[in-house]
């Protein structure tokens, strides 16, 4: 493991969002760590505090360990939230392999390289999908798992769904480059009308580079196939069974896990709710009304109050 070097502010506008959301600011500890695998890779995470972290944060598809500033300045909890492989400050993989069956083999590596045990477990989207893995197959790791607006059955639900249901999970579809950083910023606004503008210019400050052109991009790998290399309808179903296997893995968590909707978001049905609760053993589920699918950014007050509450 090696501690980053990269000139980079990871409290940019860190102290305005406490303000902000009237949390209490403490000028918290900051910790960027890079973990080397043994297949060449290397894994990012962001630690708050320096007392060993209580939770484990997985953020979603397009998004970046900084996507749980908010909640975590509200919880005021030691924490680690980490980059998914191809996103954040990760590395990229060159077979695109950003699904949740190999990250959650992937982060367990660097869970027992940290050293954590007993810990929450707290996964958004497609955090949450590699934390349902994660969570069957490593169970000795965690005490309770949160899983915010997905479930197994995301792939078949997005076939559905229209790009504004997507809201800014849209972004990862859309343009790679920009011709500026506020073009980013302007773009992501667009798709989320219930995200403080405050925190829309903090997500893309973080999850946002420029290049030498002088174009701007988002600091993550496309999580479109190559021009060219689109799935056959036959390869997206197989896909899309492959994500319904996940559902197994809910069966055989036997820790309390609890299933966080937004009420703006149509991720998430009620029939996938139900199944979730007739799969897993010790369930709880809530609804976080006026949230998108992003639940921790749209609402960040009311996501941080529900897990104070639930973690407790």
């Amino acid at each position: 493991m090696s501690v980053s070097t990269e000139s980079y502010n990871e409290k940019h506008l860190l102290k305005e969002t406490a303000e902000l959301l009237g949390a209490p600011w403490s000028d918290p500890t900051l910790t960027r760590e890079h973990w080397d695998l043994d297949d060449g890779s290397m894994i990012s995470s962001l630690r708050w505090g320096d007392a060993d972290p209580q939770i484990v944060m997985l953020h979603g598809g397009g998004q970046n360990a900084h996507t749980w500033d908010a909640v975590g300045l509200l919880m005021g909890k030691p924490f680690v939230a980490i980059d998914l492989p191809g996103h954040g400050h990760s590395s990229w993989r060159e077979d695109k392999e950003y699904w949740p069956f190999t990250s959650a083999e992937s982060i367990a590596v660097v869970l027992d390289r940290m050293g954590v045990k007993n810990v929450a477990l707290v996964g958004m989207s497609m955090g949450g999908l590699t934390a349902i893995h994660l969570a069957s197959i490593r169970p000795e790791l965690f005490s309770r798992v949160v899983i915010v607006d997905v479930t197994p059955s995301q792939m078949e639900q997005m076939k559905k769904m229209s790009e504004a249901d997507r809201g800014t999970v849209a972004l990862t579809s859309g343009p790679d480059r920009y011709e500026s950083r506020q073009a980013m910023i302007d773009a992501t606004a667009a798709l989320a009308p219930n995200r403080p503008a405050l925190l829309i210019e903090r997500g893309v400050v973080h999850n946002s580079k420029q290049f030498e052109d002088g174009q701007w991009g988002w600091r993550y790998d496309s999580l479109r196939p190559p021009e060219g290399q689109e799935l056959t309808p036959e390869q997206e179903k197989e896909q899309e069974e492959s994500f319904k296997q996940l559902w197994t893995d809910v069966d055989q968590i036997n820790v309390p896990i609890m299933l966080v909707r937004g009420g703006a978001s149509v991720f998430v049905t009620t029939e996938h709710s139900d199944e979730f609760a007739r799969r897993a053993k010790d369930f709880r589920f809530e609804i976080v009304e006026g949230a998108g699918h992003s639940v921790q950014s749209d609402r960040p007050v009311e996501l941080a109050a529900l897990l104070t509450d639930y973690l407790s």
